[in-house]
């Protein structure tokens, strides 16, 4: 019997992902939330869920430790895609990727061509690409959390980062300036897993284009 595994991260892509598994009658046998498990049982004998880190679910499915997975565009953008089928945009977990700056900061005069701004993010290949388009020369700063206090302390000009509400940037006295794209959650398949277990995944794909709001 053919098995399959599926990736997941925790937090706001699970907890929008559960309503598409339940779609295809996929139940996981524990919350990831409260569960120190790293593999999840299901309803299903021969489907299990593993709980990755949301940066390493395209790794974790080009290489085959999982048949297919759930990761944002975002993700997706900064790994680059290679060996991985992307059959739906879930429409899940939107936000925008964007350029903020703190309050006052004039960037529309910081980020002319042939100017240079250093920019926290930890999205280094989108920040490269979005101003390397722009012709601004960047000194990219990788950080892993709390963006916001970079522009704030003066460790950066401006912070590349997803932004859903705004909240949190206007709580720390920052604005978005720019848009670079927007963001959701795919469907990543891994390719031979595609081939050797067409007939357990590609149900899954039709039940979840289906359940797309």
């Amino acid at each position: 019997m053919n098995h399959l595994t599926i990736a997941l991260s925790k937090g706001r892509i699970f907890d929008e992902t559960l309503p598409l598994l339940a779609a295809a009658d996929i139940v996981p046998a524990e919350n990831p939330e409260s569960s120190r498990k790293l593999i999840i049982e299901t309803n299903h004998d021969n489907i299990r869920l593993v709980i990755v880190r949301a940066s390493d679910v395209p790794t974790y499915v080009q290489y085959g430790a999982a048949d297919f997975g759930i990761a944002g565009k975002d993700v997706l953008i900064e790994h680059g895609g290679e060996g991985l089928y992307q059959p739906l945009d879930l429409k899940i977990a939107a936000c925008k990727m964007m350029v903020a700056v703190r309050e006052g900061f004039d960037y529309q005069a910081a980020a002319q061509a042939g100017s240079r701004l250093r920019v926290a993010t930890k999205y280094p290949n989108i920040a490269a690409a979005h101003f390397a388009a722009k012709g601004v020369h960047v000194d990219i700063i990788k950080l892993y959390g709390s963006m916001e206090l970079a522009p704030l302390v003066g460790l950066s000009d401006a912070i590349v980062d997803l932004v859903s509400t705004g909240s949190t940037l206007r709580a720390n006295r920052l604005q978005a300036v720019e848009h670079i794209v927007d963001i959701s959650s795919r469907l990543v398949v891994n390719k031979a897993a595609l081939k050797t277990k067409h007939d357990l995944i590609e149900p899954i794909i039709q039940t979840f284009a289906k359940a797309i709001v």
